[in-house]
């Protein structure tokens, strides 16, 4: 549980993070060469996904910037198992079953 998340960029690439406590959190990200740093204070711990939907929907002007919206809906669906598609492709038994099928034509 998080009670601080936001994003920040480090070499060109933009990501989401989470934290406990804000000015730590800002002291290493300066320290580590971080940029743009964007973070906010959670109403309540939240988990990733419960703060993906807060910066989403929680009429921060974070979203106003293109990027950083990019990165959060990116972040979001990551974090929510239930939305992700999982595409089926032909088993191995099934591929082995048509190269034995053109074999015998």
């Amino acid at each position: 549980m998080f009670t601080i998340a936001g994003v920040s960029t480090l070499n060109g690439q933009t990501k989401v993070r989470f934290a406990n406590d804000m000015v730590g959190r800002v002291k290493m990200l300066v320290k580590s060469g971080h940029t743009n740093i964007d973070l906010y204070e959670l109403p309540e711990p939240m988990s990733k996904a419960e703060a993906c939907d807060y910066l989403r929907h929680g009429g921060l002007k974070i979203m106003q910037d293109s990027k950083f919206a990019e990165v959060i809906v990116a972040a979001w669906d990551k974090y929510h198992p239930s939305v992700r598609v999982k595409v089926a492709g032909p088993n191995l038994e099934d591929l082995r079953a048509r190269a034995l099928a053109k074999e015998t034509v």
